[in-house]
Order: structure tokens, then C-alpha cells, then sequence
């Protein structure tokens, strides 16, 4: 949420902090394979893979060989593979034929579960996801259909030993459809099926029976609580687990062919003698299973692994025609659900800015006192205005002379018909209104002395700006000459307009919005395609965690350590970018990009930078808690002004104090963006309240 953003890096000396503690971002941790993030940016079905399967699950290289069949299958049925695995301490979702290769030859991997993802991350250690541990990296990258061999459960006199799965705690907490084929006989299957019921973990069996299958064999003695026939009816059940956002999973258990079924008799009976052989040698916990499964591999003279094989590739199948089929229905359902609302709003010919982002009914309430005592009612003012980060930039546009179009999702109920009244100045024919949604609404509480005590947000509907409603009005991104992205909306958004851009030179500014959210454009190459970005130090440091590089523990407190830090960590990101806009709070702002003739340039290029880079450090105005009304749009604003003064055609200087003055004029405001915000209050040729002071420039290079 921008606001936190907001009330640590306005450029006012008021005794504003940077938000030190929220440095660490957990994304970056997470490489997305770039075929992947390619294909939810275009909104195609993706399934993901687990890999232990690769690392323990089989020997070399038939775990090679199976793992590329399955992709290979993936891939016929028309979805993206996205098989899930740790190399070194990262996540990746979506493997390389060399990472697949290194995987299944790799020496000691370990068997990653949620409860060994900090270890093995802290270690920079590889290994094989489990269950649980795929669908956590699958739910963080968007991929809603997961296939696997098999589920964990309730080990056989588990109700003693308490030794049961993570995996279906997992289904329990991540909402993640996982296509499996049931459990393996060598557990409780009627008692994992109640600790799912209790987990609230919808169970379907795949087909025409409810008989619920026990991995090599398609009947196992127990029924599962529904089934589903085909692909669509499968899809229908996920999209309403969805729906609902209960954060739970769905399992649906898929029976092994009738044709490799056969021998399931004969594997059951090396199944139970490898199970006896297991309790005499005393092995334990997680080395059961594959001690378990060579034995029965030995017993059945290969049969076992036959079977094994043939179940996967059915499990990879079936899950792919699933995957495929809600991807369609999603589609179908976001057009069916829209009502576009209908104004006297520019035309699209003259919009050369597109702004993609939240919009937000915002709560502001401030205290009268510089300290709130939590638990009692407190003295203070209480607002309704209206925000948003995506909302807020394109307002702001709006009131300075250009006429963007703006992109955004909001619920087809009074909130929302009260914004976009609130809205009638600006083109808001990109505002997707949908049925069933709640406008997105966020609360802040000030302080006396207009510092944030308290911020809560509900944004769910955000992640309703996707790249299919966005793909909806391509030409006019195609023929924008910028186009402003805000960090709330989903990756698979941005890398879509990413990837617009890169095929067609269209200039992006990227608004990060607060440390959880810089990362996004990061996870892939997707950020090579941004033209500019307005991130504080915090999110310039978990920008660049997420591309590997070092960045300090802590931010330095003087002038001189912050720049050098800001300056330090804005520099590889200029191997691509245009132009970086860092705020530093108290501190001001730090302008970052390609020198030309003694400042930095600001305007859009089709080209990479070339020649040396500098920088400008702008200080900060000052504004007294006295004049502090609302914090939560000043950035924006910033952002805003700073985008119009650049079409206006401004030198840079101009450009940044028309932000320095919008930003001013939103602290005093009780509204995000100033209502008298106009092109000559932030004129700074016609503003005489100050003198200006020249900025301090830097070479980079």
C-alpha cells in the first residue's frame, strides 16, 4: 500500500523515517523462469511440477526422462510446464534443460518441504520440492493447477506417531488445485481423508465413480466427497474455490489407467513386504517413503516404476486439460462479469499517458494529539476521500493538462459508484466494474503530528487488473508515449505491458508502491523493459536483492552515507532503465540517469542510455505538522507532476520542483491529490514562497 510509502519518503524536512526494518522482501527469493511469467502475463495455462519426484522420487535418469516427458505432455495439451525446484537457495519456478539436468544429477539434494524452505534458502543448498513446498511457489507466481505423482498423508498408526504430511496442511492454508492419483497405500488413506475433511480441503475424484484411488491402484476402499467428470467440470470447481477465497486447496485424484492397473495386485503385495522390511530396519519419518518405494521397485522387478511412470503422465495430462479449461473460464467469466460505465470522457486519440493501477475509497482519520492510545477512543477528525495509487497519478495527470487513460478494476457497488462519480474529470473507460467484488477501501490513522499510526487495507480486487482486462485496450498502449504502472496489480499484469514494451519501445514508469511490491518487475527480465521509477531507498534495495546483488543490512542516518548508498544501488539498474527518481524522506530526492548538458535527462527515449550517468540530489521542502492534513497522496502527486512536467517538454529542474510543490500541496490537503492542484500552482516560476536552493550533482560513472 502506497501510503507507507508515502509517510517515510515525502520530500519534507518534518523528521520523516525511512521504514529501515522492511528491507527484507520475500519474492526475491523466488526466479520465475521467464517462459513462465511469458505465458501468465498472456494469461495462458501453466501447470507446475514438483521435483522431488526428480531429486528422490526415481533413479537416473529415468527421473530425467520422466521429467521431460512431462513437460513434454504439459506442452501438447497447449499449457506451460513450471517445474518447481531449489538450485543454490533460490526458488525457481520453471527450470532451463540445464537446471532440469542438474537437478537430477544432483549429489545429496534434499527433500524441501515448507518446514526446510528457510534452511535450505539460508544455506544456498538445492533440492527437490515436496507437495507443500511447490504449491507455496506456485501460489507466489500465480499458477493456480499443480500436478504431482501422489499426495503425503496420515502415516499408518499416525494417530500415535502424530506423523502426518505437510502436504496437507498445505492443502489446507494454499489455495493451489493439486491433480494427484490419491495417496499411496502405504499409509492411512481413510485417515488422511478426515484430517482433509478437517483441513476443509475440497476432494474430488477425477471421473465417473467417487472410488478414491490409492496410487497404484484405482480403487483404494474409500470414496472421495464428490467427483468430476472432465476437464470443465474440474476447472468449474477450482474457479469456485477461487471465487470464494477460502485460501484452501482443492485435491483432485485422478485413478491410474485401467491398463496399467493390472499389476496393482502384485505391487500392493511388494508394497506390504516393503513395509515390514521398513519397520524391522527401523527406518523412520521422511525416509519411508523412498526406502519404501525402491524396495517395491526391486520386488516388482521394474513393474512398480512402469506404473509409477504411466500415472504421472496421466496425472500430467489430465491436470494440463484442467489447467486449459480454467483458463478459459476465467476469461469467460471476467467478460461476463464487466460493466463498463458509460461518461463524457476524452477520447483515446488524445491520451499519451496510460495509468494501470488501484483505486481505492480511503478512510483517513487524524488525531488531535501527537501520540494515539491504543485500546480508548482518542480525540480527531475523520475523512472519506478517494485514493489509490494508479487513481492517484492519473488524477493528478488529470488536473495538470494531459488526459491519461486509466486502467483499473473496482466492485459494482456504492463504494465503487461513489469513486467513479468522484472520478467524472478524468477518462476512466479502462475502470472495470465487477460483479461480486468489494472496492477496494484502506483505513489510515494519523497522528497529531501527521505521522501514520495505522494502516488497513482491503485489496483484494487489485489482482482483478489483469493482463487480459489490460490486453483489451492494447492500442492504446501501443500508441501511448508512457505507460505508468503501479506495484499493486499483478505480476503477470506487468510483465504483459513489460513485454508490449520491449516488442515496441514503449516507455514505462514503474511505481513500486512499498518494499512488498518493488520486486515484482524483478522476479523475470521483465524490468529491462521499464523507461523510469520512483522507488525510496528501501524498495531500491529489495529491487536489487531481487536481482542478486548485495545490498547493506542497515541504511545509513547522515546525508552523505544515503546518497552514497542511493547513488551505489541505482547505478546497475541504469544499465536499462532511463531515469531513476529516488526518495529519500527528510532527505529529499535523488534524480539518477544519463547526463546531458549538466543535468540529467527526463525526456522519454526509444534508445538505450548512452554516455556517462549522473545524478541530482534535490533537498527536501519543509512543511510543519500544523499544515499536515493527510499523507497518503504526496508521492503520487510527486510522480504525477514530475510526468507532466516531462511532456510539457520542462527542463529537469522545472519538472522535479512542479513535483516538489504537488507533493507540498497534497500534505496540505485533505484528499490525495489537491483539488486546487492546476499547472500554475505548481508553476515554480510563479510560486514564490521559497527560494530554491541548486542541486547537488554527481557523477555516477
Amino acid at each position: 500500500m502506497k501510503i507507507l510509502k508515502k509517510a517515510s519518503t515525502l520530500i519534507l524536512s518534518r523528521g520523516a523515517k525511512i521504514y529501515q526494518n522492511t528491507l527484507c522482501n520475500k519474492d526475491f527469493l523466488f526466479k520465475v523462469h521467464p517462459a513462465v511469467s511469458q505465458a501468465l502475463a498472456e494469461n495462458k495455462p501453466v501447470v507446475a511440477l514438483e521435483s522431488t519426484i526428480i531429486t528422490h522420487g526415481m533413479p537416473y535418469p529415468h527421473n530425467l526422462s520422466t521429467a521431460r516427458e512431462v513437460e513434454a505432455i504439459v506442452r501438447g495439451e497447449g499449457a506451460i510446464p513450471a517445474t518447481v525446484g531449489v538450485i543454490e537457495g533460490k526458488i525457481h519456478v520453471g527450470l532451463s534443460p540445464a537446471e532440469l539436468d542438474h537437478l537430477s544429477q544432483c549429489k545429496s539434494p534434499l527433500k524441501v518441504s515448507r518446514r526446510d524452505m528457510p534452511y535450505v534458502i539460508s544455506k544456498g543448498l538445492s533440492g527437490g520440492t515436496t507437495v507443500s513446498a511447490t504449491m507455496i511457489a506456485a501460489h507466489r507466481a500465480g499458477i493456480h493447477v499443480f500436478v504431482t505423482g501422489g499426495i503425503g498423508g496420515v502415516h499408518r498408526d499416525g494417530h500415535n506417531s502424530l506423523d502426518v504430511s505437510a502436504d496437507l496442511t498445505e492443502l489446507g492454508r494454499t489455495p493451489v488445485a493439486v491433480v494427484s492419483a490419491g495417496v499411496k497405500s502405504i499409509l492411512d488413506i481413510g485417515r488422511t481423508l478426515e484430517f482433509l475433511e478437517t483441513q476443509g480441503v475440497c476432494v474430488a475424484t477425477y471421473g465417473d465413480s467417487k472410488n478414491f484411488p490409492a496410487f497404484f491402484s484405482p480403487h483404494s476402499g474409500f470414496t472421495s466427497a464428490y467427483n468430476v467428470c472432465n476437464p470443465g467440470e474440474a476447472a468449474k470447481l477450482i474457479a469456485s474455490t477461487l471465487s470464494l477465497g477460502v485460501q484452501s486447496g482443492v485435491l483432485i485424484a485422478v485413478p491410474i489407467p485401467e491398463e496399467h492397473a493390472a499389476a496393482g495386485q502384485q505391487i500392493e503385495e511388494a508394497i506390504q513386504a516393503a513395509v515390514t522390511q521398513a519397520s524391522s530396519k527401523g527406518v523412520t519419518g521422511r525416509d519411508v517413503t523412498p526406502f519404501i518405494l525402491q524396495k517395491v521397485n526391486e520386488l516388482t522387478r521394474g513393474k512398480s516404476l512402469q506404473a509409477n511412470i504411466a500415472l504421472i503422465h496421466n496425472n500430467a495430462k489430465v491436470g494440463s486439460q484442467i489447467a486449459c479449461a480454467l483458463s478459459k473460464q476465467m476469461k469467460d467469466r471476467t467478460s461476463k462479469s464487466q460493466i463498463h460505465p458509460v461518461q463524457n470522457v476524452p477520447t483515446d486519440s488524445e491520451s499519451d499517458v496510460v495509468v494501470i493501477g488501484g483505486i481505492n475509497v480511503d478512510f483517513i482519520a487524524k488525531g488531535k494529539t501527537k501520540a494515539l492510545h491504543f485500546g480508548q477512543t482518542n480525540p480527531g477528525n475523520v475523512c472519506q476521500s478517494f485514493g489509490g495509487v494508479g487513481r492517484n497519478i492519473a488524477d493528478c495527470l488529470s488536473r495538470l493538462g494531459r488526459k491519461p487513460l486509466f486502467i483499473s478494476a473496482t466492485g459494482a457497488d456504492e463504494n465503487g459508484d461513489a469513486v467513479i462519480s468522484y472520478c467524472k474529470h478524468m477518462n476512466t473507460r479502462g475502470v472495470v466494474r465487477l460483479k461480486e467484488q468489494s472496492t477496494a477501501t484502506y483505513c489510515a490513522v494519523i497522528t497529531g503530528n501527521g505521522e501514520l499510526s495505522l494502516g488497513l487495507g482491503d485489496m483484494d480486487i487489485h489482482q482483478q487488473i489483469t493482463a487480459h482486462h489490460v490486453s483489451q485496450f492494447e492500442r492504446q498502449l501501443l500508441a501511448a508515449s508512457l505507460v505508468c504502472l503501479d506495484g499493486n496489480i499483478p505480476v503477470s499484469t506487468i510483465n504483459y505491458v513489460c513485454s508490449l514494451a520491449r516488442n515496441h519501445n514503449i516507455n514505462v514508469w514503474y511505481e513500486p508502491t512499498d518494499t512488498d511490491k518493488a520486486c515484482k518487475p524483478f522476479l523475470s527480465d521483465a524490468w529491462k523493459s521499464l523507461s523510469y521509477s520512483s522507488p525510496n531507498l528501501a524498495e531500491l534495495c529489495v529491487m536489487n536483492k531481487t536481482l542478486g546483488i548485495t545490498t547493506p543490512e542497515a541504511l545509513p542516518s547522515s546525508l552523505d552515507g544515503t546518497l552514497s548508498v542511493a547513488l551505489a544501488l541505482s547505478r546497475p539498474l541504469l544499465e536499462h532503465l532511463h531515469c531513476l527518481v529516488v526518495t529519500l524522506g527528510h532527505n529529499g530526492v535523488l534524480l539518477c540517469g544519463a547526463h546531458d548538458a549538466g543535468t540529467v535527462s527526463l525526456q522519454p527515449r526509444k534508445q538505450k542510455p548512452r554516455g556517462q550517468l549522473c545524478a541530482l540530489h534535490y533537498p527536501a521542502l519543509t512543511v510543519t505538522p500544523e499544515e499536515t492534513m493527510n499523507v497518503s497522496g504526496a508521492g503520487d502527486s510527486l510522480a504525477g507532476a514530475l510526468i507532466a512536467g516531462i511532456f510539457q517538454g520542462k527542463d529537469t529542474d522545472s519538472c522535479v520542483r512542479m513535483g516538489l510543490l504537488a507533493a507540498r500541496m497534497a500534505m496540505a490537503s485533505p484528499h490525495p491529490i489537491a483539488h486546487s492542484l492546476s499547472l500554475e500552482s505548481v508553476d515554480p516560476y510563479k510560486v514564490h514562497t521559497h527560494k530554491w536552493p541548486k542541486p547537488r550533482f554527481f557523477w555516477m560513472d
